[in-house]
This record gives structure tokens, sequence and C-alpha cells, in this order.
């Protein structure tokens, strides 16, 4: 059995569900209409005794997912309307989806993996990463903050890894995506047609023993740890600066130097939602608490339409944040994001 339609081709080849992300020329860019797609196929296997477990990948050579179309969500919030509330919704439920899916979800982390991306595979039983793989949540670069339960998994990673990768948007090859949790396994590139080819056959516990020979991939953060738990440790991103600056090391001024760029609000809310994340019990907690982050940004914070514009649709790279300064922004500007957004407009799980 295999249905298509243009932009997620949906399959079953012999006891695995095939998910393919179907719009290369864009990274495989996620839209509404692919969330609800592979919605609608999760449903159909996940009580269907022929499928056995589920692969998701990505078409073209590029990558897995490089996250929302993010122009879409600028022309939303440029035009004061909330059609990416429906997707954002919908899109949190069914990354909720996949941490809970019965079925073995195996997720192909070749190439590109950002954003939405993260969320479509970090959340699956059995991630694979390929020397291929740059991970990352870029969020802050435009105005954003980290969802799709990215501030779940990253308020979990070793030490302070997630939060230096939260509020720097650094994407990270292979090991240290493992090392931070956000994927189990490492095969080469070459390795995944066959490896795709063998899970028609058997479950992906078997075929997964029968890969193990890759030599294992560098860790570059492991030998970072002492000053990147040091730095990001502090309270406040200002501190965090200061920080980074005073340890002397050329890694860590080039980490102060990559904040520099980025919202200043958004530096603040993030680091703000990842130390509430930790203390929020489940992913469905945290998801609720992003879907609140995410609507004030769309809603009343300018740095979301201008980090886009400034990076995907004029490209100048030069955004004009505002407030422009750390120190500017306000300890009840921050609080704001995390207010409720009352009766009939939370995101809830049932």
């Amino acid at each position: 059995m295999k249905t298509e339609d243009h932009t997620v081709q949906i399959g079953t080849e012999g006891c695995t569900g095939l998910i393919t992300l179907n719009r290369p020329e864009a990274i495989n860019a996620l839209t509404h209409p692919m969330v609800l797609r592979i919605g609608e196929a999760l449903t159909a296997w996940e009580h269907d005794p022929a499928v056995r477990q589920v692969l998701l990948r990505g078409a073209g050579e590029r990558g897995l997912c490089a996250g929302g179309d993010i122009r879409a969500i600028h022309a939303d919030a440029k035009a004061g309307t909330t059609g990416s509330l429906a997707f954002w919704r919908d899109e949190y439920r069914l990354n909720a989806r996949i941490a809970r899916y019965p079925k073995p979800y195996i997720a192909l982390m070749d190439g590109i993996v950002m954003g939405g991306g993260v969320g479509l595979s970090a959340h699956g039983s059995v991630r694979i990463v390929t020397e291929r793989s740059r991970v990352a949540m870029p969020e802050t670069g435009i105005g954003f903050v980290p969802d799709v339960g990215g501030t779940y998994l990253l308020s979990r990673a070793p030490g302070e890894l997630g939060t230096h990768l939260a509020l720097t948007g650094t994407a990270v090859g292979p090991g240290d995506a493992v090392l931070c949790g956000l994927a189990d396994h490492y095969l080469p590139s070459d390795w995944l047609e066959e490896f795709t080819r063998e899970l028609t056959f058997a479950p992906v516990d078997e075929v997964l023993g029968k890969f193990d020979g890759a030599t294992a991939p560098a860790v570059p953060l492991a030998a970072e740890r002492e000053w990147i738990d040091h730095c990001y440790a502090a309270d406040t991103v200002e501190e965090i600066h200061q920080r980074l600056l005073a340890t002397g090391l050329p890694a860590a001024r080039e980490a102060s130097q990559t904040l520099h760029a980025k919202s200043p609000t958004s530096l603040k809310v993030t680091l703000a939602a990842l130390r509430r994340a930790r203390a929020l019990d489940s992913l469905e907690r945290v998801l609720e608490q992003e879907y609140r982050v995410s609507s004030a940004a769309l809603s009343s914070a300018p740095d979301l339409v201008e980090g886009i514009r400034a990076q995907v649709i004029d490209k100048d790279r030069r955004p004009r944040w505002n407030p422009a300064a750390l120190v500017q922004v306000r300890a009840a500007s921050v609080e704001r994001f995390f207010a409720p957004l009352g009766e009939g407009s939370e995101l809830t799980f049932s």
C-alpha cells in the first residue's frame, strides 16, 4: 500500500510505515498540512498489526527538515493574524504524540535538522544521526524562542550544554547530538539505504544489531564542558556574557559574540523558559508553556517579524532588535510571555 501527496509521502513497505517529508527545495520545511498528514498516518498505523514500526526520513540530500515554514509565520505575524496558532497547536500535539507513540518511531536525522525538524525526530524512540547531521534550535536568531519541545530536551541535556545550544543556536554534529540527548545512534549516511531496506523485514532493534561497526563520531562539546557549565549556570543572560568573557578562552569569547547578535528579548525569554522547563514534570507541560511563549511572540513581540525579515526575507543579516540591548529588556516584559492565555485559548492535552 502506498499513497502520496506533494509535501509528504506516506506508505508501507513490509512491516514498516514510511513517512517521507517531500519539500526538498525548502529542505523539507514543515507546513500545517504536513503536520496533519503525519498525524493521520500515525493514527492509521497505531492499531494496524501489519505495521510494527514507523520510519521518518526526508527527501533530497540537504536534510531531514530545516524547521517550520517561517515565511508563512512572518506573513501571519506581520498581518496581525493568527493562523500560526493553529499550526503550532497541531504541531505541538504531534510532538507529544511522537514521544508517546506505542510503536518504535525511527527518525533518520541526516543532514540539516532544525527547529520543527527536531520536534519531528528528537522525540522519537530511535533517533539516528550521520556524519552529515547538523542539529540545532536556532530560534533566538529570528526573534523567537525554542519550541516543539526543544526547551524540554535542552533543559535535560547534561550540565548546561542545552542552555548553550538554546541561547546561541549552535548547530551540533552527530557526536554532540548524542551527548546532548537529541539522538541515540550513529550510522554513516551511505548505510542508510541498506538500513531502511532491512527495516522492511525485521524490527529495528534487530536491524540495529547488524549495523554496529561504525566508527564513533567526535564529541567536541565534551571538551568544553567545564567553561560551558560554569558560564551558563548564571542566573541572567548578562551574567552569562560576563562569565564567558572572563574565561579568556577563544571558544567562550566566540559564544559571547554569538549572543550579541541574537534578539535580547529572545535570549531572556529562552533562559527563563529553560529554567522553568526543568521544573516541569512532562513534555506535555513544557509544550503548554511553549505555546504560551509562541503565542506572545506572534501577537506582540516585534522581534519575530524583524528577525525573519533580516535572516530569510531580505537576508541583510542586520536585524534591528527592539529593545536593542539586554539591559533594556525588563523582567515584566519577559514574564508576559508566560502569562495565561485565557479559557479556551490554552494548549491542552487530554
